[in-house]
């Protein structure tokens, strides 16, 4: 079939590899993207990873400020792809661009639909401390994630998975089953079935203040939190009035320190919670590079008593 592939972040770069690399029985016509943003110190304009890789292979790079732009439309009507594969584009689609491949959009989600529909499903499996999760393929539809689904895989969640490890897991696994899910239309010995109307639950966008750690929760809460939100956007709390960045932690037995409570032993630095102690990882203080907890802790001089809020 004739494709035009939307995404932008890494995350998407296996399954358009696998579509590129599929014995040419595809063909990626063009790809959509987010457009050039600006990075680094230099603040130079950057092209998204999946508009790297589209360059490379020199395959057209389509990048409009909203999808409904009338130019963006027309060069994808000119284009006329059968199916539209989709992972992680960054944008709302408008029923004008939805309309025009033949056999739709096509979306791979990491989840298992019904559950964890929006923005940070992986994130907010590794905070409910869900044991599996997966990935879907939907045929897009105007409500969010609600379209019928082509196929699933399922994933556990490993007790020391953060979100990042979790979803690169997942789209590798899941450049797969898109691949599978784009040939199964193009054979028509595959159909989409409507989600179960039971069971809907939502993950929206991850937030920097949903980053920062709770330690008034219980220590299964805040080893869950840190790991959700690490790499992106990051796990912080607040020692001596300056923000600092926290890796994930190791949940400990009944030592008793209060919430946020610090406690520096030879080996390990502690901290409390609403039940029993963590012990950091990684810490990176404002400037500095990141580095383990005992290393922080003696430069910083912690003092007894002190605390992270």
């Amino acid at each position: 079939m004739r494709l035009v592939f939307a995404g932008t972040p890494e995350v998407a770069l296996p399954s358009l590899r696998a579509l590129l690399g599929h014995g040419g029985r595809h063909e990626v016509a063009a790809v959509v993207t987010r457009p050039d943003a600006p990075a680094g110190r230099g603040r130079h304009l950057v092209r998204s990873p999946v508009g790297a890789l589209a360059d490379e292979h020199g395959i057209e790079v389509l990048t409009p400020h909203k999808a409904s732009d009338p130019d963006f439309l027309d060069r994808l009507r000119a284009i006329a792809p059968d199916c539209c594969p989709v992972v992680a584009y960054g944008a709302l689609l408008p029923q004008s661009a939805l309309d025009i491949p033949s056999h739709g959009w096509v979306n791979l989600h990491f989840s298992v639909l019904p559950a964890w529909r929006g923005a940070a499903p992986v994130q907010a499996a590794v905070r409910a401390g869900d044991e599996i999760t997966g990935a879907s393929t939907f045929q897009i539809v105007k409500e969010l994630d609600a379209g019928p689904v082509f196929g699933v895989l399922t994933e556990a969640v490993r007790a020391d998975d953060t979100a990042g490890a979790l979803l690169d897991r997942l789209a590798e696994a899941g450049a797969g089953l898109l691949v599978s899910t784009v040939d199964g239309i193009e054979d028509g010995t595959l159909r989409a079935e409507e989600q179960p109307p039971d069971g809907v639950t939502y993950a929206p966008k991850v937030t920097t203040e949903d980053a920062k750690v709770d330690f008034t929760a219980p220590a299964v809460a805040v080893d869950r939190q840190v790991r959700a939100v690490t790499p992106d956007p990051g796990a912080w709390a607040e020692f001596r009035g300056e923000r600092i960045k926290l890796g994930p932690v190791v949940r400990l037995g009944a030592e008793t320190l209060e919430p946020g409570e610090l406690r520096v032993e030879r080996k390990r630095v502690l901290t409390g919670t609403a039940t029993g102690p963590v012990a950091l990882g990684e810490v990176q203080a404002p400037g500095k590079k990141r580095m383990a907890a005992t290393d922080w802790a003696r430069g910083a001089r912690v003092e007894p008593g002190e605390r992270l809020t």
